[in-house]
Formats: C-alpha cells, sequence, structure tokens
C-alpha cells in the first residue's frame, strides 16, 4: 500500500527517504507544492485508515489504551520520540513491542542499568581475524524502534549517548558517521515512583522528547478482559504487519503538508509564550516545544482524516508536548500544582481563535 501511494503521488521510495534525509539536514518541510491536491486528499484518507488498522491491531494485545498508542504513532509520524513514565507492570514494553510488529519494522531494548556503556547502546568497531580489520557491530540503537527501559537507572553518560541520535538521527562511533534507519523513534520508559539509583535526565534532554505520556491502570473491565486474552496464549506471537516501513515514508511528506493557519498558528505561539511568563513556571517551553506542537498537530489532524489544524488539535496535545518542558517552582510544588496543572491554566487564560482554521496555511 505504501508504495502504491508513493506512486500515486508521483514519488519512489527512494525518491521519499532522501525527501527525509533532506528535510532532517536542512531543517525544511518537504516541500508542498509538488503534491497535487486531490492527491493530498487521497494521501490523508489514506493515513487516516493506516494509523486507525495499526491501533485496532495493536487493541489485539493491549486492553484499553487506543489512546496511549494514537500519541505513540503521533510521534513517530511527527519524526519525534515518547517518553513514558509509569509505574512497573503496566505493559509498555509489550506496547512497544506491538507497535514494531504491527509495522512490520526492526524492534530492539535496552535496558537501563549503572553499568550499561555508551558502546552498548551504539556499537563497537572490533578487530576481526578472518578479515584481517576492524569491522563495525551495530548496537540496538539501529534498530527501527528502541525501547530504552527505565532510562534514569542510565548514567549521564550512557543517556548522552542517546543525544545525537535523538535528534540528528545518526550515530558516530570512532570518527565515522552512521545514519539510523527510516522511520526511527525511541520510546524511554522511567518509573516516576523509585528514584533510589537512578540519574535524572536533565532538562535538555527531555525538551529533546516531542510526547510525554502515562499508560495508567485499566478499568475492572478491561483487567478482566485482560486476564482472559492472555489465558491460553500470548497474543503478541500471533501478531503480523498490517503496513510496512515504506507505508510509512509514503505518509511522512502528507503530514507535513497539513495546513495550519496563521490564527492556529498564532494561538499556539501564545501558548507557548505564555508558559514562560506564568507565576508558577520557573523555566517555560522552549522554541523547540513550539515545534514539536505544530508538527503533532499536523499529525493529529491528518490522522483524524481532516487537511488542516484546529484549535481542539493544539489543546488536545498542550499538555503531553509540553508539560515535561517545564519546570515548576519550588513553593508551586509545595502548593500542589505542578506542570500539566500549568499547561491547563494557561489554554484557559488563551483566547481561542474561531474563525478561518481551515484557511491556507501551508
Amino acid at each position: 500500500m505504501g508504495r502504491a501511494l508513493l506512486r500515486y503521488l508521483g514519488i519512489s521510495v527512494e525518491e521519499g527517504g532522501k525527501r527525509l534525509m533532506e528535510k532532517q539536514s536542512e531543517g525544511s518541510a518537504t516541500p508542498v507544492a509538488s503534491i497535487d491536491p486531490q492527491q493530498f486528499a487521497t494521501g490523508v484518507r489514506t493515513l487516516q485508515s493506516v494509523s486507525a488498522t495499526v491501533r485496532a491491531h495493536v487493541g489485539r494485545v493491549i486492553v484499553g489504551k487506543e489512546d496511549t498508542v494514537e500519541l505513540l504513532l503521533i510521534a513517530l509520524l511527527s519524526e519525534g520520540h515518547a517518553l513514558i513514565e509509569d509505574v512497573p507492570g503496566l505493559g509498555k514494553t509489550v506496547m512497544a513491542k506491538s507497535l514494531a510488529r504491527s509495522l512490520g519494522v526492526s524492534f530492539a531494548r535496552i535496558q537501563g542499568t549503572a553499568d550499561l556503556l555508551p558502546s552498548d547502546v551504539t556499537g563497537v568497531s572490533y578487530f576481526s581475524q578472518k578479515l584481517g580489520e576492524f569491522e563495525f557491530r551495530p548496537g540496538p540503537i539501529f534498530a527501527s524502534i528502541v525501547l530504552a527501559d527505565e532510562i534514569n537507572r542510565a548514567t549521564p553518560r550512557t543517556q548522552s549517548a542517546l543525544l545525537e541520535a535523538m535528534q540528528e538521527r545518526q550515530v558516530t562511533v570512532d570518527g565515522s558517521t552512521m545514519p539510523l534507519p527510516h522511520p526511527f523513534l525511541l520510546i524511554a520508559t522511567q518509573n516516576p515512583i523509585e528514584l533510589e539509583g537512578t540519574f535524572p535526565l536533565p532538562e535538555a534532554q527531555l525538551d529533546r522528547f516531542l510526547i510525554r505520556l502515562r499508560v495508567s491502570y485499566p478499568s475492572f473491565d478491561e483487567e478482566r478482559s485482560m486476564l482472559y486474552r492472555f489465558k491460553t496464549e500470548q497474543p503478541l506471537d500471533s501478531l503480523r504487519p498490517v503496513v510496512s516501513g515504506a507505508d510509512l515514508l509514503a505518509l511522512l511528506p502528507i503530514v507535513r503538508a497539513v495546513s495550519v493557519s496563521p490564527p492556529i498558528a498564532e494561538y499556539l505561539l501564545k501558548i507557548v509564550r505564555a508558559t514562560r511568563e506564568h507565576p508558577a513556571a520557573e523555566l517555560g517551553a522552549s522554541p523547540r516545544a513550539g515545534l514539536a506542537l505544530f508538527r503533532a498537530a499536523q499529525a493529529f489532524a491528518a490522522m483524524r482524516g481532516r487537511d488542516y489544524v484546529k484549535p481542539d488539535d493544539i489543546k488536545h496535545l498542550a499538555v503531553p508536548v509540553l508539560a515535561h518542558r517545564l519546570v515548576v517552582t519550588a513553593q508551586s510544588r509545595l502548593r500542589g500544582q505542578d506542570a500539566e496543572q500549568v499547561i491547563q491554566d494557561v489554554l484557559s487564560r488563551t483566547a481561542v481563535p474561531v474563525e478561518n482554521v481551515g484557511a491556507e496555511g501551508r
């Protein structure tokens, strides 16, 4: 389906990958003018169908977490990364594996420990006696979907090894730079309860995660359904791909072409800038946060079958995209106010545009 869509849009698979590489190196989006409006509408409908199919497929394994899976897909389509903060045993690893199998891409897991080395993440060069030369053995970071489990248990030195991979989508080892595969999504997890022996992520690294989300406990009915679903077999073992990496490469230019009208862009910027002036915020959202919210809103709108962003899209994504980037003052924390409440307060105080939300903003 992905290759067919690429051909329909007049883009080869190789050209799609080339455009993505150029966009990442130059910081500019894929030219929208190259996509015919009728073809673009077809692409949006295809993206909506693909995202719904993937969510339903992952739902065969994960019970009742459609919203969480949707946020992971938004991070993937926005070419960002996700941080999952929650207690152990909620299925975070199984969810990441299910997503990778549904997309038909490679998956790797990194367990954060105090003795984990950067070379354990990126890979290592070793001398091959058979060939008489050095060879590079890729690390788990070269998978398309990488789960960094309990990332805050790794040392800051190892955590920093992920920075280049997350931001530049490349790895440098022994002076050689190697690109990471497309698509690429890093899903990091950390336990916010057990803090002994951990190394909290610095603000500079938190800011590189497009989305922070929480899985939360299932409801009574969902947990009962889970008991019977896993009674006789592991549903993950029978999960088969429903789309491919080529499908995703075809859909990424579609996401970038989603219209964001000037009033919506101004509404987004007012929210981001208001976090910097909020009395409860010691550190507000960065310009990178505004870009992340912009791209996530485009992906969310396309997943809903629209070619334009609405104010509700911005409001829906403001907390998962912005909250983890804020630092709340000590006085506010003592009063029980957290970053998510600050974002909600900013949303309630920011006027919402009500006209021309679908106007041309490409």
